[in-house]
């Protein structure tokens, strides 16, 4: 397999032009002398083993001081109380995949927040990290552990920034870190970990493409560095570029009647309750086609292409397609599966340029800076637009176009000059494209040293900026397209042809001068900054015998800035997709102030081979909410070396960010599904609210929304998904939490034999949230509106809960609001395992070595209170394949999760079968709507196969096939495109080769 030529030549001009930049710094500090290829091992153990002594390496020490990961202190044979796995570099590059997210989801303290099946629609593909699925923003995500330039106003970092080159290793803290990093780390910390130092270059490649010809993607980096002055100063520098091409549903059959939707192409009249046609009219039109059932005038009528119509619903003198064209026939309804439309992968390209540098001034005094630029471009195809979202156009009855037959209905009216609705899908128009742009940069530099004998100090200032730039390709102006419809001759006089939108062929037909016309790139700016300053003192102080106590003093000051301003023309009539209505800006700063203590009380004494406490808290100012105070205690007690006892407790405070307070209102899409099977529009005739023993109450309610009278006994909402509206909120109050985790680690004795490699850990932990800082589900808010849930029992129109619904003057749903809200409470508990065995086996190389690692997460609890002093909701076990990126609850809360590899490893080979399994789980809908359940999601595996030889010092080549087996994907209910892509691998098999050289 050779590399792709636009990706190869795309990486030369990257690291051609980066090379120009970063290179003046490594100039000015340091000239590369040739030598061998060098960096810091990684752990022989290929994927997460128990550790008790995981450790981060400090980018810019290149002594042998070492901090735990989730301690701002180095305890005594660096044990982590906190439970933590750790991922290593070979496996990283074992899993095959694009990005390092994807390589940690597989693990079972990660829930799927976002990805490359995630993006488009303006979220930009983000690959973020979402620890026990108490959301995206709840954690923490470290280099070398210090913060990451954020991505998203919400204070997400997107890991797609990191430069895999130089990264040696990942540690998790699966339990919360507040009083140690910050109110963000609320269910824990991600901490990247840079290689040390690098002597000469190294090369990595890495192609991937699936079974069926697609899903490209490319990885290639540089890396090189030196040390100089006499080993007083290091330079390490990488540069890398990334590709990976779109996949959409039309290139899988799954996608082939996903998301059936009632906005087609032939176009549709939709009548008016309150001027509704003859009904003896609309029969005798239909006659002449020879239709003899009863035809209701309220239905949607299409258009054929010949100019007759048809009824939507029940497919009467339909005369297009059933299965072909993007149409399809969906329970005898004309559909238009919009799963054939969608990229439901998308394509991206990164280039990173990555250097950092240190140098000794003095014996006790050292300076060190880092510097990061990120160009990442995201792009997604969404389908044809529709008429839903936005201001509705009309069709004016002097429009030259509409078919006579319509003309002869639309004269039986009451009203027969009226103008009237259409729905339609805008099929001769480009799909609407989305491109993502963004630019982010990173600046930091710092110094440390020694104080006095035993105490030292670290400080450093940094600057972020990440510029994020929009752009909707094929974008409608529907001021333009209500022109074209308005204009005596169809608009034929302002673009050629003009705008018909009766029948497929000519929507299809559209010129390109009329597309230009109504479409434009609609472009919206985004710009986020952070800016840090932190000084941090350790010291040592009494000594009960065991070692010294030591203690760690840390202030810091930070502030986070956002600005956006969407297109104006979108803003001025409605967004059909995820952009801001409005322009907005704010910024938060924080001043803090932390301690961190620990004290070893015990050591080498029987049954107290170590014991020790430890504490911390964190004072922090916010200038929105106030201050705010976290704290922590814990304890370790190792009865023999080989075993070990931990555990703490946390008290943590996370206070709201820019996006909870500030976001504008914002469109999205909120998937309600077709009743009965799914929730749906209360009001549609055919929900179960309807149906159900109050169906009158609902109906009642439901003309009090603004469903006309003479329309309620017929009503139904047309598709499948409507609008949802999400804006920010400037009175939120500080999250506060309790954590707790309790485990046990044992490291059997290095001393050979069947267990001379065993080691394994079980941890306990445990959660609990009050007041969350969350979005009103958009589904509880139709649930609780029309009492669903018992939540509204007098049907009331001014409940709190309805008064977040709005419909348009024809009643149709429109738009549920989900502001954000201090809600009621999380709270979750579980219990992770890691396990690793291994064994020499002589008989296949004398340094051969059989083992499996295994990590598995058993979750006891989900549960969700949405208001202070209602009943949880239990979503243990759930798949929720309608959340969004970093919801709670999240996409999916499995009660068993695991990851296991099976493997074979010796000086120069290494080879293994990877196991990932996640059990079976309820649909949602049996969470909200029990009554009518939706089926669930079975239990997933996928098989992976991977191997690796060095052929030389200088040469390592790798490849694999990941999901061996071509697992299809499961159907989610209770998503739109009928699956979870985000979750489960909607690629199919697919296989990669990878070499690595140094020299």
């Amino acid at each position: 397999m050779t590399i792709h030529s636009r990706a190869r030549q795309s990486l030369v001009q990257s690291v051609s032009t980066w090379a120009i930049a970063a290179g003046a710094l490594a100039a000015a500090m340091a000239v590369p002398g040739a030598a061998a290829a060098s960096t810091v091992p990684a752990p022989d153990t290929p994927a997460a083993a128990a550790q008790q002594a995981p450790a981060a390496d400090d980018a810019s020490d290149q002594s042998k001081d070492i901090v735990v990961t989730g301690s701002l202190i180095q305890r005594p044979n660096n044990t982590a109380v906190s439970p933590i796995v750790t991922v290593g570099d070979q496996a990283i590059k074992d899993s095959g995949t694009a990005t390092l997210q994807d390589a940690l989801n597989q693990f079972p303290s990660f829930t799927t927040g976002g990805n490359a099946a995630t993006g488009g629609q303006g979220t930009g593909g983000r690959a973020s990290i979402n620890l026990h699925g108490l959301g995206t923003n709840r954690n923490l995500v470290l280099l070398d552990g210090r913060r990451l330039p954020v991505s998203d106003i919400n204070g997400n970092v997107d890991i797609n920034i990191l430069p895999e080159a130089i990264i040696s290793g990942i540690d998790v803290i699966t339990g919360g870190a507040s009083a140690v990093y910050g109110s963000d780390a609320m269910s824990g910390v991600v901490n990247f970990k840079t290689v040390r130092s690098i002597e000469g270059v190294k090369i990595d490649l890495m192609n991937s493409i699936s079974e069926r010809g697609d899903a490209f993607k490319f990885n290639g980096s540089l890396a090189f560095g030196t040390h100089f002055a006499d080993d007083r100063g290091h330079v390490v520098a990488a540069f890398s570029y990334a590709k990976q091409d779109p996949v959409n549903g039309s290139s899988r059959d799954f996608f082939h009647d996903k998301t059936p939707s009632s906005f087609i192409g032939y176009g549709t009249f939709v009548p008016s309750a309150t001027n509704a046609p003859n009904a003896a009219v609309v029969q005798s039109v239909f006659a002449t086609y020879g239709v003899t059932a009863t035809v209701n005038p309220l239905l949607n009528l299409g258009f054929n292409n010949g100019g007759t119509l048809f009824t939507q619903t029940g497919a009467l003198n339909y005369r297009g397609p059933t299965d072909a064209n993007g149409y399809l026939i969906v329970g005898g309804n004309v559909r238009m599966p919009v799963g054939q439309q969608v990229d439901f992968y998308n394509g991206m390209k990164r280039k990173t340029a990555f250097l950092k540098a240190d140098y000794d001034l003095t014996p006790g005094l050292s300076a060190y800076g880092q510097f990061m630029y990120v160009d990442l471009n995201v792009h997604t195809a969404s389908g044809n637009s529709l008429t839903q979202f936005g201001t509705l156009t009309t069709v004016p009855i002097t429009n030259p176009f509409i078919p006579a037959d319509l003309r002869t209905i639309l004269a039986s009216r009451p009203t027969p000059g009226a103008a009237f609705t259409w729905n339609g899908r805008y099929v001769g128009v480009p799909y609407k494209a989305w491109d993502e742009s963004y630019q982010i940069q990173q600046y930091l530099a710092g110094l440390k040293g020694d104080i006095a004998p035993g105490w030292t100090f670290d400080a450093f200032a940094s600057y972020d900026e990440s510029v994020h730039n929009q752009t909707l390709h094929n974008a409608i102006l529907k001021s333009k397209v209500q022109t074209l419809l308005n204009a005596p001759d169809g608009g034929a006089s302002i673009c050629a042809g003009g705008f018909n939108p009766f029948g497929d062929t000519n929507a299809r037909g559209l010129s390109q001068a009329c597309v230009s016309y109504i479409t434009k790139d609609a472009f919206s700016p985004e710009k986020l900054t952070q800016t840090q300053v932190q000084g941090q003192i350790n010291g040592k102080l009494f000594d009960l015998g065991a070692s010294p106590a030591q203690i760690a003093f840390v202030a810091d000051y930070r502030r986070n800035t956002y600005s956006f301003v969407p297109d104006s023309d979108l803003a001025a009539q409605g967004i059909e997709a995820v952009i801001a209505s409005s322009p907005a800006h704010g910024n938060i700063s924080v001043k803090e102030a932390a301690a961190q203590v620990d004290i070893p009380l015990f050591a080498d004494k029987p049954f107290f081979h170590e014991l020790g406490v430890g504490a911390a808290v964190r004072v922090s100012d916010y200038s929105s909410s106030g201050t705010v105070t976290s704290y922590e205690g814990d304890a370790r007690w190792r009865p023999i070396e080989s075993l070990l006892f931990r555990g703490s407790y946390q008290r943590a405070v996370r206070a709201p960010n820019i996006g909870e307070l500030f976001t504008p209102s914002s469109g999205t899409q909120l998937v309600i599904g077709t009743p009965p099977g799914s929730l749906g529009d209360p009001c549609d005739v055919r929900s179960t609210a309807r149906t159900g023993a109050n169906g009158s109450q609902v109906a009642t309610l439901c003309v009090a929304q603004g469903i006309p009278a003479a329309a309620i006994s017929s009503y139904t909402f047309p598709t499948t998904a409507t609008g949802q509206t999400i804006s920010g909120n400037r009175n939120l109050t500080p999250e506060r939490a309790d954590t707790f985790n309790v485990g046990i680690v044992f490291n059997a004795p290095r001393n050979g034999g069947v267990l001379g490699d065993f080691s394994f850990s079980v941890d306990y932990y445990k959660i609990n949230i009050k007041n969350v800082i969350s979005t009103v589900p958009g589904l509880t808010v139709l649930s609780k509106c029309f009492n669903l849930d018992g939540s509204n029992p007098t049907y009331s129109s001014s409940n709190l809960y309805c008064g977040l619904i709005q419909r348009d003057a024809s009643g149709q749903l429109t738009t549920v609001a989900t502001p954000y809200l201090n809600l009621g409470a999380l709270k979750t508990d579980g219990v992770e395992f890691q396990f690793h065995w291994g064994v020499r086996a002589g008989f296949l190389g004398q340094s051969g070595k059989l083992y499996i690692d295994s990590a598995i997460g058993y979750l006891h609890n989900y549960s969700v209170q949405l208001l202070p002093g209602s009943a949880f909701l239990n979503y243990t076990g759930v798949s929720n394949g309608g959340a969004g990126t970093g919801a709670v609850p999240p996409r999916a809360t499995p009660r068993w999760k695991a990851l296991t590899t099976f493997g074979y490893r010796s000086d120069t080979v290494g080879m293994g079968l990877r196991w990932r399994y996640q059990n079976a789980m309820r649909d949602v809908s049996s969470v909200l709507t029990p009554a009518t359940a939706s089926v669930g999601v079975p239990a997933y595996a996928l098989w992976d196969l991977f191997g690796s030889v060095k052929v030389n010092k200088k040469f390592e080549f790798r490849a694999g096939v990941n999901n061996l087996f071509d697992k299809g994907l499961p159907f989610v209910a209770s998503s739109q495109n009928g699956t979870d892509t985000a979750l489960y691998d909607p690629i199919g098999r697919s296989f990669y080769f990878g070499v690595k050289v140094g020299f």
